[in-house]
């Protein structure tokens, strides 16, 4: 108990020395407890409609950022899939321009060997008829000649041996003649 008195004594000190510091000072007490009042209305009143609404505001903007974070972290992975998908396409376009490149040789040589097929098969037909046309020459040229020649013995022929000779003579010269030039 002695404990308790001399706690209630101490109490009673400091209550003093406060109010001795207060008086210090200048603390008017009446004035002091009325601006703590309005302070804590002020407080509680920007408690209620300022810093609740700003802190919603921020709250707001911070889930705000986390989905423009997921929506840029998707949109990267997006973007990776369509690259890989382009990438991709332009490599079977490639592919599908090498085999088209090839097939577009192919065919070339394949015109090209039967185009040069069509010139040789041409120029054997020229050739062709070109020994034709010589031999067909050839042949006329022996036909005139042999009749040149079988003139000329009948011509010969005649002056030769001083007579007229009727036409089934000559004839028969000319034939003689022919056979022997044919021969």
């Amino acid at each position: 108990m002695d404990h308790l008195i001399l706690l209630a004594n101490i109490g009673t000190d400091l209550a003093k020395m406060g109010q001795q510091t207060a008086e210090t000072f200048g603390v008017d007490w009446p004035h002091l407890i009325a601006q703590i009042i309005s302070f804590s209305i002020v407080a509680i009143l920007l408690a209620r409609f300022a810093y609740k609404p700003v802190l919603a505001v921020l709250a707001e903007r911070r889930q705000r950022i986390a989905e423009g974070l997921a929506n840029a972290e998707r949109i990267k992975a997006e973007l990776a899939k369509t690259e890989a998908a382009r990438l991709e396409v332009l490599e079977q376009a490639n592919l599908q321009a090498n085999k088209l490149i090839e097939q577009a040789r192919a065919a070339a040589a394949r015109v090209q060997e039967q185009e040069t097929q069509k010139a040789i098969a041409a120029a054997k037909e020229i050739v062709e008829k070109a020994k034709q046309a010589a031999e067909a020459e050839h042949a006329r040229i022996l036909l005139e000649l042999k009749r040149e020649v079988g003139k000329l013995v009948v011509q010969t022929t005649g002056k030769v041996t001083g007579k007229i000779l009727t036409p089934e003579d000559q004839r028969r010269l000319a034939e003689e003649t022919t056979r022997q030039l044919a021969a």
